[in-house]
């Protein structure tokens, strides 16, 4: 069986001249990854560099979708209704932590942020 595949950013990257940085949505992903370490297992998590293009995620949802943290659905996986598809490659995905946390809370169950 194939899994769905979270992208993340490697941290400590510089933008231009400055930093090092961390990207505080893919930080709140890490952070769930501590919390519910089985995630690990269940999911294929990919690290890329900041700087763009991001080669991993161009290749599986375009150049119009790079950011991060996206989780690209397994193309076995019938998508949600509210999944966005890449207009490149019909892939299915949710960026941001709010969109996953939302996917992974309704897809394995486990638990949801407190509002």
């Amino acid at each position: 069986m194939n899994k769905h595949k979270l992208f993340l950013l490697n941290p400590g990257f510089h933008d231009g001249n400055e930093g090092p940085y961390f990207c505080p949505h893919n930080a709140a992903m890490e952070g769930l990854l501590k919390y519910v370490p089985e995630l690990k297992d269940q999911l294929e998590i990919v690290y890329v560099d900041f700087v763009r293009p991001r080669p991993p995620i161009v290749e599986t949802l375009g150049e119009e979708n790079q950011d991060s943290p996206v989780l690209v659905l397994d193309e076995g996986t019938t998508p949600p209704d509210n999944a966005r598809l890449s207009d490149e490659t019909g892939r299915a995905f949710f960026l941001g932590e709010d969109e996953i946390f939302d996917f992974l809370h309704q897809h394995f169950g486990i638990m949801k942020p407190h509002e």
